[in-house]
C-alpha cells in the first residue's frame, strides 16, 4: 500500500485587501509562503499553477504528494503559519490517490509530474447505476472511452482516485502544451457511451504551469527577488 501516494489539489485565492499592504509586507508573507513550500518539495513532489486571469474564485494551485496523510497534514499545518495564508483562503481543495485502472494496463501508481504548459483539474462522480453494470461490460464501454483519449497523445492524464477519501470519485488532470487539443479531446469524449454515466465533472479548473516565485509574484504582480527565493 505504501505505493500509493497521495495527491493533494490545494487552491488558494487571497483577500484584495492584502495587496493594499506595504509591499515589505508583502514580499514578506510571500517569502513564508515559499519556504514552507521549499522544505515540502525536499523529499516530496510539489507542483505550482497559477490560475490569475482563468478562474473569478482561485489565483493558485499547489499539489503535493506524499506516501501518508501525516505529511500532507504537517504541510499544510506549517503552510498556514506562514503570513501569506492569513490573507489566504481555499475555495477548493481535492483529494486523491494513486491507484491502477482496472479498465487499462497503464501504470498509475508512480509518481509522475505534470510536464505540460497547461493543466486542466476537475472532481469527477458517476451515477451508482455505473456500478451496478457487470464488469465486462463496464470493461466493454471504457474501452471506447481509452481510446478516444489515445487520439490525443499531446494530453497526457493524472486521474488519482477519492472513494470514500473526498467528496468526489476522481480527480481527473490532464496536461498539455495546446489547449486547443484538449478542448476537442473532451467534446470527442462526450459522445461516448461511458459518458452516458457522469454524474458530475466540474467546477472544472485551467491552470498555467509556473515555478513557485512567478506564481506568487502573479498574486500582486511584484516578483520575488531571486537572491530570497529559490524556484520550486
Amino acid at each position: 500500500m505504501s505505493e500509493r501516494h497521495f495527491v493533494k489539489y490545494t487552491f488558494l485565492t487571497v483577500d484584495p485587501a492584502w495587496r493594499r499592504q506595504p509591499g515589505e509586507q508583502r514580499a514578506r508573507d510571500k517569502r513564508e509562503f515559499l519556504a514552507a513550500c521549499e522544505d515540502f518539495a525536499d523529499g516530496h513532489m510539489l507542483q505550482s499553477f497559477s490560475l490569475v486571469g482563468t478562474r473569478a474564485d482561485a489565483e493558485l494551485l499547489l499539489i503535493s504528494e506524499a506516501e501518508n496523510l501525516d505529511r500532507i497534514h504537517e504541510f499544510h499545518v506549517v503552510l498556514s503559519q506562514s503570513g501569506l495564508m492569513k490573507w489566504a483562503h481555499m475555495p477548493h481543495s481535492f483529494l486523491g490517490m494513486r491507484k491502477s485502472s482496472e479498465y487499462s494496463e497503464d501504470v498509475r501508481t508512480i509518481s509522475r509530474a505534470f510536464r505540460g504548459r497547461y493543466l486542466f483539474v476537475y472532481p469527477f462522480v458517476k451515477v451508482r447505476e455505473w456500478y451496478g453494470l457487470p464488469s465486462e461490460e463496464r470493461w466493454r464501454i471504457m474501452q471506447n472511452h481509452i481510446e478516444v483519449g489515445r487520439e490525443y497523445p499531446g494530453v497526457d492524464n493524472h486521474t488519482t482516485y477519492s472513494f470514500g477519501l473526498d467528496d468526489q470519485e476522481f480527480v481527473v488532470a490532464f496536461d498539455t502544451d495546446d489547449v486547443g487539443t484538449f478542448l476537442d479531446l473532451v467534446q470527442r469524449l462526450r459522445t461516448t457511451e461511458a459518458s452516458r454515466y457522469t454524474a458530475r465533472d466540474t467546477p472544472s479548473f485551467t491552470c498555467i504551469a509556473a515555478t513557485l516565485p512567478r506564481a506568487l509574484g502573479a498574486l500582486d504582480g511584484e516578483p520575488i527577488a531571486l537572491e530570497v527565493a529559490a524556484a520550486v
